[in-house]
């Protein structure tokens, strides 16, 4: 993989960093996209330029880039950023996502369409920028990051679900239109994984979560970033369209 280009959306914090930490360390050149954590982003950078150096890649590059994936001339920019910058595209980590959690029937119309924008609209407004040069390549990996609980649901959070589960079909359908082309579209569905967005649950919910797990511990994000790291490279070719549950096996 080495010198190859990769966008991940999200990637100042939690699965984000961790992904952008473990392609660097692949000898990949990483574009990393964030909302509005600049410090964050740039603390990213560092650790996964550190990580790279240390794992032998000192020539990679590493820059940052400010976008909204819910607005579709913002997908375009970083993309048109990466292009300037690199060359190429290469690898997609459709990462970037929110919550607006609450009971169905509580829930406003703002809070949904929030949702449903940023984790279903733009991840499909950044697969159709990357498809065009990466179809010229003949060559890409797109993974999204969905969730177990577009697969299974969860209370109070009817607009996540949605979105996820979305996202899981567009996964394979794109895969359908990119498999001669030398492009696979995969997805990853995490489960209960150590996040900011988990950090505020207390201690006594964390027990809870993990007598749920099977495996009896909560995931940590670079259990999410390993499986992104094989799924993009060379030996994953001849995997896509696939949804792989990185969940300690709660979905089971």
């Amino acid at each position: 993989m080495d010198k190859k280009t990769a966008i991940i959306t999200g990637g100042s914090r939690g699965i984000g960093r961790a992904i952008s930490v473990e392609l660097a360390k692949s000898g990949m050149n990483i574009v990393i996209n964030y909302a509005s954590n600049e410090y964050a982003a740039k603390k990213t950078m560092e650790e996964s330029l550190r990580e790279a150096e240390l794992s032998g890649h000192e020539g990679i590059k590493i820059i940052t880039v400010k976008g909204d994936i819910s607005d579709s001339s913002d997908c375009e920019v970083i993309c048109n950023v990466a292009i300037d910058e690199f060359g190429r595209i290469d690898v997609l980590v459709n990462n970037a996502g929110i919550t607006r959690d609450s009971l169905a029937m509580r829930m406003s119309d703002e809070d949904f369409d929030a949702v449903i924008k940023t984790n279903l609209y733009g991840p499909f407004f950044m697969m159709r920028q990357v498809a065009k040069p990466m179809m010229k390549q003949k060559f890409g990996r797109i993974v999204n990051i969905s969730s177990v609980t577009g697969l299974i649901g969860n209370a109070g959070q009817i607009n996540y679900a949605a979105a996820k589960a979305g996202l899981i079909g567009m996964t394979k359908s794109l895969a359908r239109e990119m498999a001669t082309r030398g492009i696979t579209v995969n997805a990853v569905a995490p489960g209960f994984i150590d996040t900011d967005m988990t950090a505020a649950l207390s201690e006594d919910v964390e027990n809870s979560m993990e007598d749920m797990i099977p495996v009896k511990r909560i995931g940590s994000p670079r259990d999410i970033a390993s499986a992104v790291r094989f799924l993009v490279s060379d030996g994953a070719g001849y995997i896509t369209g696939e949804v792989l549950r990185i969940d300690g096996g709660v979905a089971i």
